[in-house]
């Protein structure tokens, strides 16, 4: 996938970490959201009730659509959780909300 960052951005060391499996770069002070975002994930969950698709919508922590797996603990706000380096997300169908 296409790197989504903005080149002109000073950023700090890079990181990386895994998303259901595939390695990742990243860079510290990152939330895991934007690492994601960046990285062209949309969808992070499927919702509880018909299984569709669900992905950010607020990125500071109230909406809980981007809910993920963060070290196998489920069900974290991916936008209040800044990436470490081999931190292991999982964004499959397995979380819902």
């Amino acid at each position: 996938m296409e790197d989504l960052r903005i080149p002109t951005i000073v950023r700090k060391e890079a990181v990386t970490f895994f998303v259901n499996g595939k390695e990742i770069r990243a860079y510290k002070g990152e939330t895991v959201l934007a690492a994601l975002h960046a990285a062209g994930y949309g969808i992070l969950n499927k919702s509880k009730d018909i299984g569709e698709g669900r992905g950010p919508l607020c990125g500071m922590g109230v909406c809980y659509g981007c809910l993920v797996s963060i070290n196998g603990i489920q069900n974290q706000r991916s936008c209040m959780v800044e990436v470490e380096e081999k931190m292991e997300i999982t964004t499959d169908e397995t979380q819902t909300v």
